[in-house]
């Protein structure tokens, strides 16, 4: 009898996921957080810029604020400090989003207990497109 297969609830979770809020994403080529949006883009996912410092980025209007964008977001890659964090999970919690994605070197584990008890999925000093990566290409 074998057993079952290992849960991999990084690879069901980017199955699921259609459009990401990037808190902290630039329009600048030469930041992390464009590079690893354009990579996400490119295989499938929404992504909405968050960052009151710029009008658009990637061909999507940006918003100051994850609870500027009129649609639903199934998930919240942060690309900010970690004494940001818990402001932006506070906002995610009341929005009701699914999951928060703190990128390499983006680490505030009380935010990430509060988002854990809220029920999101949380992923702390990971990156997304390194993970992504891992499991589909």
């Amino acid at each position: 009898m074998s057993s079952p297969p290992e849960q991999d609830s990084i690879r069901d979770l980017l199955q699921r996921v259609r459009t990401i809020g990037v808190v902290g994403l630039s329009d600048s080529p030469l930041r992390p957080s464009y590079g690893v949006s354009v990579y996400m883009q490119s295989h499938g996912y929404r992504i909405i810029p968050v960052n009151p410092n710029i009008s658009q980025a990637l061909g999507e209007k940006a918003y100051a604020s994850l609870g500027d964008f009129p649609e639903r977001i199934d998930l919240v890659n942060v690309f900010r400090r970690p004494e940001f964090v818990e402001g932006i999970v506070e906002q995610a919690i009341l929005l009701k989003i699914p999951a928060i994605w703190m990128q390499e070197g983006v680490v505030d584990h009380r935010a990430a207990e509060k988002a854990r008890r809220a029920g999101m999925f949380v992923a702390m000093d990971l990156c997304i497109l390194k993970e992504h990566k891992r499991r589909f290409c």
